[in-house]
């Protein structure tokens, strides 16, 4: 009897290492880099995150340019990892080709949708984080005047700074919003000295608080701001420590808890296609409170953040999403 619980204990123990040594995971970040403090960073701390807690190994690759994502994705695919996660909107056509060649392999996209068996589509209320902190921007203001400094010039980009303007003038009816894309390639995702020049000028026409959704151009933004003794704003990972006393806030997207969810639920075999959508209500978006920027915000600020969540969740307000209307209303 001894010895067949023994035999048993034997197989699970096989059969759980043999379930871990099928999961081969594989990320493919946007450009920009990974360690660019923001999008592709947050993916990598979910995949580090999941590493650390099950001992399982994983691949990444950075591309450089626009092309090397496809070939990025089928060269995991066909070396056979399994999930493979591709972190940007930019490799949506790439992997639209890549998954119908190797319908057993599981993918995520992040920040964009497709309707295919084996891919799960991960997108974020951006509007709805960027709306919060808009708020915050025209509250701590003393100039009337904010700014805004975007990455590449998209929609999705236009939909954060849409946001931002939205709640602003919620606080402020009468605040000036400045605003300026970086570029219309790639390179404008990772181009921090550009990222410092937009944010100067517009300081120079009196922002004092400036939001920056560029990626690691959003690094000099940042810099500036510090730099001249104004506020910013971070994006997609909790950019505060970095100039403590100077960042606002920044608006978090758990890309980190895409990659990790994605990576488990491979592993237990839960993984399921189709499109999640995350916001306030899902906490996949946020403005980030700690005690780097604790100074920074008034119990005032607070309870305006507090509503503003509230009444998001609720349906009393309705956020503007200019990805499905390419609008920005003013008020």
């Amino acid at each position: 009897m001894k010895k067949s619980v023994l035999t048993l204990f034997a197989l699970a123990a096989m059969a759980a290492s043999a379930l871990a040594a099928d999961i081969k995971p594989a990320i493919v970040y946007g450009t920009g880099g990974k360690f660019d403090k923001s999008f592709n960073e947050s993916a990598y701390n979910g995949a580090e995150k999941f590493k650390k807690e099950t001992g399982i190994a994983y691949r990444d690759f950075e591309p450089t340019g626009d092309t090397q994502g496809e070939q990025a994705l089928r060269n995991f695919a066909s070396k056979g990892f399994n999930p493979v996660i591709a972190v940007s909107f930019a490799w949506t056509s790439a992997l639209q080709k890549v998954a119908a060649e190797f319908p057993k392999t599981k993918f995520v996209l992040i920040d964009d949708s497709l309707d295919l068996p084996n891919v799960r589509s991960v997108k974020y209320k951006e509007n709805e984080g960027s709306y919060v902190a808009g708020i915050m921007a025209a509250m701590a203001s003393k100039t009337g005047k904010i700014g805004f400094v975007g990455g590449m010039d998209i929609p999705l980009i236009r939909k954060f700074e849409c946001g931002y303007e939205q709640g602003a003038r919620a606080a402020n009816p009468k605040i000036e919003v400045l605003q300026n894309m970086t570029g219309t390639t790639d390179s404008a995702w990772n181009d921090p000295v550009r990222g410092g020049e937009l944010a100067k000028n517009q300081i120079d026409q009196g922002a004092d608080v400036v939001y920056a959704a560029a990626g690691a151009t959003g690094l000099g933004v940042l810099q500036t701001a510090a730099d001249n003794k104004k506020l910013s704003v971070g994006v997609d990972s909790n950019q505060n420590y970095l100039h403590p006393g100077s960042v606002l806030t920044s608006v978090v997207k758990r890309v980190d808890l895409a990659v990790y969810d994605a990576f488990s639920d491979a592993k237990n075999g839960k993984f399921t296609a189709g499109t999640q959508e995350l916001g306030l209500k899902e906490d996949g978006v946020g403005a980030a409170m700690d005690d780097n920027n604790k100074s920074l915000v008034t119990p005032e600020m607070k309870a305006a953040v507090d509503k503003a969540k509230a009444d998001v969740i609720s349906g009393a307000v309705k956020v503007h999403d200019y990805t499905t209307d390419n609008t920005c209303p003013k008020s």
